[in-house]
């Protein structure tokens, strides 16, 4: 997945941690380049909470990874995808999934 910004492929680090950052923006996960990092004017989502832009987002939650703060993301917003150059509908994507995942997990 490329930077959200500017476009720019991540490419294999070397040994440590990747000073590439995990963000949600428009309530999808992206990637921030070390250089775009350095912008102050990200237009990133942030907590409403804590005001935090440490947000991850997984299977139609988002999470502050600063407070903890859980909550459901939007249906209505566009998802991006990493093959698609700019915002897609999927409509009913997460809740397709989330069936999926109450048919594997025996859900009730």
């Amino acid at each position: 997945m490329p930077c959200y910004r500017c476009g720019a492929r991540q490419t294999d680090p070397v040994r440590g941690a990747s000073p590439w950052k995990r963000a949600v923006r428009r309530e999808a996960q992206v990637l921030v380049c070390p250089d775009c990092q350095r912008v102050h004017d990200l237009d990133l989502d942030t907590c409403a909470s804590c005001g935090s832009i440490a947000l991850i987002c997984r299977l139609g939650e988002i999470e502050c990874r600063s407070c903890g703060e859980v909550r459901l993301a939007r249906a209505d917003e566009p998802l991006v995808t990493a093959c698609s150059p700019g915002p897609a509908r999927m409509p009913g994507l997460a809740a397709e999934v989330e069936a999926a995942l109450d048919r594997v997990l025996g859900r009730s």
